[in-house]
């Protein structure tokens, strides 16, 4: 199974001629990535705001059936039931042999339920900017809890302008958390390859502004604090 992140929470999943998009962003909804045209044979998305329900901005096309088995988990984007921001939908997307999680814009705290589902899934999609979901602690103390194969992390700040929210986390301030943990980049994620790295960081595709390594961030956030 091939990983693609194609910015945000968007990512284009594959396996066996068979693709799948799962939350488009909108037009011009996200700073620094460019419109999602992408062709897929279905589309997912966890909630409906319009960086996650860009459905119609995928491409349907049929070829081959589907080599997945989709299984749905009812969360919440806030922590106080869905009252602040409505209710998430987390995608479990797997085939005989592997299991990827997209956690949507996940705000709550898991059931023990819950927990068991997403154990040790081969890849975990996870947001870790804050503000919006769960934020770098939050999201860091849940990657080792659920023991992933490897841990991607989403809906961030990947680019100086993103949001224009300066308490939105970056990258940086949850791979910090994870004291022991290794960490590599890569343009995409082959889960039939044996890549040894818990944490991927992935380079968004749709970037039109220059990617923030995990580096330039460090340094971002070193000058805030020194601030």
């Amino acid at each position: 199974m091939k990983i693609t992140w194609i910015g945000h929470s968007c990512f284009k999943i594959e396996e066996g001629g068979y693709s799948i998009i799962i939350d488009p962003y909108q037009d011009d909804c996200i700073p620094g990535l460019a419109p999602v045209r992408e062709k897929a044979n279905e589309v997912l998305k966890s909630h409906e705001h319009d960086d996650h329900n860009a459905v119609d901005n995928v491409e349907i096309v049929k070829t081959v059936a589907s080599p997945f088995k989709i299984t749905t988990i009812d969360t919440f984007h806030d922590e106080k039931n869905g009252t602040e921001r409505g209710k998430n939908k987390i995608h479990i997307i797997e085939t005989k042999n592997q299991r990827v999680a997209h956690l949507g814009d996940l705000g709550c705290e898991l059931t023990d339920e819950q927990m068991g589902q997403l154990y040790q899934v081969d890849a975990l999609l996870i947001p870790v900017g804050g503000v919006y979901t769960l934020d770098a602690a939050q999201a860091a103390r849940l990657t080792v809890d659920l023991d992933a194969r490897h841990t991607i992390p989403m809906h961030y700040k990947s680019v100086e302008s993103e949001f224009d929210l300066p308490e939105l986390g970056t990258v940086y301030d949850y791979t910090l958390r994870l004291s022991g943990v290794w960490v590599n980049s890569l343009n995409t994620l082959d889960l039939d390859e044996n890549y040894p790295a818990k944490v991927v960081v992935l380079q968004p595709q749709n970037m039109t502004k220059k990617f923030m390594s995990i580096g330039e961030m460090e340094k971002m956030s070193n000058t805030k604090n020194a601030k």
